[in-house]
């Protein structure tokens, strides 16, 4: 049986784990590595770019970047989500607001120190994503549009570097990257739909805010709209060997997603809105292993 000291220390990793989403960095790390394997480099022997240490180095900095951006968001974001997040915004205050931003500058920190492991330049790259994401958090998320296309922006950031470091330029993963983007985009904007009330009472100025939930909504649409064209290239153009199954089952997602999100009315509504989209989003990062199911169980057997 747990003390009551060990019961508290241990809600306070469970908070950090929860402020810093680490169940997001996984997925993100794993998804790094699939991409890795077999968008980005799928001529090598998946030992050879499992074992790189330099792609390790890589996605360890990015961890921390991503881990280091989700406390400092939440440093500034901590009164509104007391309205839109009051359960995990009660777990997320067991650690001090001091201790979080301890937390935040040393991560970036190590993250800059793994960087000049690979080169100087993966040093300018991690110091200005840590720079974007500040920015993006102290200034540009409250501006209309602009905040959610940072916002998405950041988010694929971590694939980004994978793509410089492989410096494949192929036109399939170009569209990859527009899909992904286009669907975090939408799910950025929905986001703003399901925390409304939050951002009333901090005054930002969000397109629903500023425009109505009913031009919100189209804009939205119009992404969704968009995300269809890199997913039908993906089914019909392209070679993502049984990965198109994935893309067949996002098509008909979206095209419920669309149906679903003009009968949305109350936060719960836009709450599953944006499920549906991480949930794509998600199934997207365990797909990568069916453009090469041969390969998948050759490693197995």
């Amino acid at each position: 049986m747990l003390n009551r000291k060990n019961k508290l220390l241990l809600l306070k990793v469970l908070s950090l784990f929860s402020v810093v989403r680490g169940y997001n960095i996984l997925v993100i790390a794993l998804a790094q590595y699939l991409a890795s394997i077999y968008i980005l480099a799928p001529e090598l022997p998946v030992r050879k770019v499992v074992l790189d240490l330099n792609l390790f180095v890589i996605v360890l900095a990015s961890a921390m970047v991503i881990a280091g951006g989700y406390i400092i968001n939440n440093f500034y974001d901590a009164e509104k989500d007391l309205i839109n997040k009051p359960r995990k915004s009660m777990l997320d205050r067991l650690v001090s607001q001091r201790f979080k931003l301890t937390t935040y500058f040393v991560l970036n920190f190590m993250a800059v120190i793994a960087a000049s492991y690979v080169s100087f330049r993966a040093v300018f790259f991690f110091s200005s994503y840590i720079f974007g994401i500040w920015i993006y958090s102290h200034k540009l998320k409250k501006i209309p549009f602009l905040g959610n296309f940072i916002s998405a922006t950041l988010a694929i950031t971590p694939f980004f570097v994978i793509f410089v470091y492989y410096k494949n330029l192929q036109p399939v993963i170009f569209v990859h990257a527009v899909f992904l983007f286009l669907l975090i985009l939408a799910r950025e904007m929905i986001k703003d739909l399901e925390n409304i009330s939050g951002d009333l009472a901090q005054n930002y100025k969000t397109i629903p805010i500023i425009y109505g939930a009913r031009t919100s909504k189209l804009l939205i649409t119009f992404l969704i709209l968009l995300t269809l064209v890199p997913a039908l290239l993906l089914i019909f153009k392209f070679d993502v060997g049984y990965m198109n199954f994935y893309f067949v089952l996002c098509v008909i997602l979206m095209v419920l997603f669309i149906f679903l999100l003009f009968k949305a009315q109350v936060r719960k509504d836009y709450v599953w809105l944006h499920n549906i989209l991480k949930l794509i989003i998600v199934m997207g990062v365990f797909s990568i292993l069916l453009i090469d199911v041969d390969l998948v169980l050759n490693r197995i057997l």
